[in-house]
Order: structure tokens, then sequence, then C-alpha cells
């Protein structure tokens, strides 16, 4: 697992595009935010190890949305295939997902 800081923080330039690094047993994991948590860092874990955090800013991604409109996310780009926990800043957030090597894991942390 790659975790520098510069390696999640940007992880995408704010116009959108990212890299992702998966394959074998590396995937990835894009969380969606409502603007709220724009420029929050947020961080996440191994399961069982929560010193091992890294962390990811949320940013505006435009066109990245439904309909070509902006999308606020946070982008993991390479996380070894595992259980995680995401350290959420507030309660009632989803804070367990599977990352799946060679695949994009997804939450979404928008309201409804």
């Amino acid at each position: 697992m790659r975790d520098d800081h510069d390696v999640h923080e940007h992880a995408g330039p704010i116009d959108g595009a990212a890299v992702l690094d998966i394959g074998g047993d590396v995937g990835a994991l894009v969380l969606y935010t409502d603007a709220r948590f724009a420029e929050a860092e947020i961080e996440i874990s191994p399961e069982g190890d929560d010193d091992a955090r890294v962390h990811t800013a949320i940013h505006r991604r435009p066109g990245a949305g439904s309909g070509g409109g902006p999308v606020f996310a946070g982008i993991f780009p390479a996380l070894k295939a595992g259980r995680y926990r995401i350290w959420a800043p507030q309660v009632g957030l989803r804070t367990r997902v599977t990352v799946v090597g060679g695949e994009v894991a997804e939450v979404d942390w928008r309201e409804r």
C-alpha cells in the first residue's frame, strides 16, 4: 500500500481527472460526499490497524457527476485488498468498506 501524503491528498487534479494504481491485490476507493465536506481531510485504515491511517482530501470534481454536473469526492488510488475503516467526521455515515484487488470500491456519504 502506498501511504505517502502526496499520493492520497493529490489523488487527481481538481479538474476531475484521477490516476488509479490498481491491479493484482491493490484496489481503490472513491468516497462521494456533499459540498459540506469540501476540502475536508478523510482518513482510512485497515480494520484492526488504526495506526496505519492514510488520508485524502475531498475535492469538487466538475463534470464527474450524473448528467455531467459536479461531484464532491475523495479518492484513495491504491489500497491493498481488505476491509477498511473510514474515520467519519460525524455519526451516521458509513464507516466500513471492502476493497477488492483490481476494482474500485465506492462509498456514498451524500444526503438523499
